[in-house]
């Protein structure tokens, strides 16, 4: 049974960085690539970036050059390192795990989902 867990959440003010883990356990990093996505209040969940089993990375135009993403293969952990923040990033971020990397922009194509971590970014 393939389980997540996000965190690293928490409050931060405009421009400054936070980093979310997601723990994986019930497969392998070289079995699964690993999405996030984020939920904001009012608004459809959306993927922005995903690690593939080769290591290849998506990143969508909306987090490109402020949101990177990393995995520890020997911890079977994946990283979201946020810069920049926004206001407007603020929401619930989930990991999810996915044979393919191709559909992370579709959240409805993801079956294993974490329980979410919340992301405040206010002043």
């Amino acid at each position: 049974q393939v389980q997540l867990v996000e965190s690293g959440g928490g409050l931060v003010q405009p421009g400054g960085s936070l980093t979310l883990s997601c723990d994986i356990s019930g497969i392998t990093l070289d079995q699964t690539a690993i999405g996030w996505f984020r939920q904001a209040p009012g608004k459809e969940r959306e993927g922005f970036i995903c690690i593939a089993r080769n290591n290849h990375r998506f990143i969508s135009d909306s987090v490109k050059g402020r949101f990177t993403i990393s995995r520890d293969t020997s911890k079977n952990t994946v990283l979201l390192q946020m810069t920049g923040l926004k206001l407007e990033d603020t929401a619930i971020y989930y990991c999810a795990a996915h044979a393919w990397c191709v559909y992370y922009l579709d959240y409805t194509a993801w079956n294993d989902w974490g329980q979410g971590t919340q992301v405040t970014v206010s002043s």
